[in-house]
C-alpha cells in the first residue's frame, strides 16, 4: 500500500484545545510523527479549537453535561475535514465516538497518578482541620470527602497555571492535579507530594494521549500506527471497558488504574457516593488480552454491591 505523506505545501492538520497543556500534547504527537517518518515540522499545522468546557469558567463541570465538553467542537472539525487528527487527555473522552471516527492510538502513558499540591508541600495527612481544598472532580471530591470529611471542597476550574494562581492567592489552602500535566509543561518547582493508587486511584485514562482520526482514512491509520503505544492501548482498553459498563461521566465518582507486568493486567477500581460517605472498591488480574472482559466484570460486580441510587446526588 502506498502512504501519501503529508507535506509543507499540505500539512496534516491537529485538532487539539488551545490550553497549554493541550498544546504540549499536540506538540508532542507532532514530534512523534516526525521521528517516526522523517518528516519536517512544515508537514504538520495545528489548530486550536475552543471547546464549551474552556469557554465556560464560571460553572461546575457537572452543570454543563458529561463527556464531550472538551471534545465535541474539535471532533466536529474532524468530521467535516478542517483538521486531519485530534489530539485529546483520554480522561475527558467518551467511551464511545461520533459516527464516522475512531480512537485508537494512543502514546505512551505519563505518570497517571494525582499531586497534592500546597504552597509550602505539605501531604494530605497534615492538612488543618477544615482547611479549603479547592477540585473541579467530582471523583478527587468524593474521594477526598470518604478520607476527610472535616475538610471544604470549593469549585477550583481553569489551566494548571490558573488553578495554581488561585492557590497562591489563597482562594484555597490545597488542590490536586495531575502528575502527567505538571511533567508535561515542565513546572518541576511546583511544591507536591505524589499521591499513590492506595491513598487515592487516579481518573480512568489519567495521564495517556489519545488521537482520534475519521474511519476508513487508510493513509492517516498508518501514519498514526507507528507511534501507537501498544501496552498504553492495552490498559487503557481494560480501564474504558470498566467506565463504560458503569456509564461513567462527568457527574459520576470513578477511579480505575490497569498495570501490565510480564503479560499479566491488574485492574483496581472504585466508585463512590458523591459526598463520599461510601466508597466500593475492587480488583481483578488475569492475561492481558482479558483486560476488556475484565474491566466489564469488575464494574458489575461493583453496581452489585452498590445498589440503586448510590450514584444519586446527596
Amino acid at each position: 500500500m502506498t502512504v501519501t505523506f503529508p507535506t509543507p505545501a499540505k500539512p496534516l492538520k491537529i485538532g487539539t484545545r488551545g490550553s497549554p497543556l493541550a498544546l504540549a500534547q499536540a506538540h508532542e504527537t507532532r514530534a512523534r510523527l516526525m521521528a517516526a517518518h522523517d518528516l519536517p515540522e512544515e508537514a504538520f499545522e495545528i489548530v486550536a479549537v475552543s471547546t464549551r468546557g474552556d469557554r465556560v469558567q464560571d460553572r461546575a463541570l457537572r452543570d454543563l453535561g458529561g463527556k464531550g465538553l472538551f471534545s465535541k467542537e474539535i471532533e466536529d472539525r474532524l468530521l467535516s475535514g478542517e483538521v486531519d487528527i485530534a489530539v485529546h487527555s483520554t480522561k475527558d473522552m467518551s467511551v464511545t465516538q461520533p459516527d464516522g471516527l475512531v480512537l485508537d492510538t494512543y502514546l505512551p502513558r505519563e505518570n497517571p497518578f494525582d499531586a497534592f499540591i500546597t504552597l509550602d508541600g505539605k501531604p494530605l495527612a497534615e492538612l488543618e482541620q477544615g482547611a479549603t481544598v479547592g477540585s473541579s472532580s467530582l471523583r478527587r471530591k468524593a474521594q477526598l470527602l470518604h478520607k476527610r470529611p472535616d475538610l471544604k471542597v470549593i469549585e477550583f476550574r481553569g489551566s494548571v497555571q490558573t488553578r495554581l494562581n488561585k492557590l497562591k492567592e489563597g482562594v484555597a489552602d490545597a488542590t490536586f492535579l495531575a502528575l502527567a500535566g505538571l511533567n508535561r509543561l515542565g513546572f518541576d518547582d511546583v511544591a507536591r507530594v505524589a499521591v499513590s493508587a492506595e491513598e487515592m486511584l487516579p481518573a480512568v485514562a489519567q495521564g495517556a494521549i489519545s488521537i482520534e482520526r475519521r474511519t476508513g482514512d487508510e493513509d492517516i491509520a498508518t501514519l498514526l500506527a507507528a507511534i501507537h503505544h501498544r501496552q498504553t492501548g492495552l490498559a487503557l482498553a481494560c480501564e474504558r471497558a470498566f467506565l463504560a459498563e458503569l456509564d461513567g461521566s462527568c457527574q459520576t465518582p470513578i477511579a480505575g488504574l490497569a498495570e501490565i507486568t510480564d503479560g499479566t493486567i491488574r485492574l483496581r477500581g472504585e466508585i463512590l457516593r458523591t459526598d463520599g460517605s461510601e466508597a466500593l472498591s475492587g480488583e481483578k488480574s488475569g492475561p492481558v488480552d482479558d483486560g476488556p472482559e475484565m474491566g466489564r466484570d469488575l464494574a458489575r460486580e461493583l453496581l452489585a454491591q452498590a445498589g440503586e441510587g448510590f450514584f444519586d446526588w446527596t
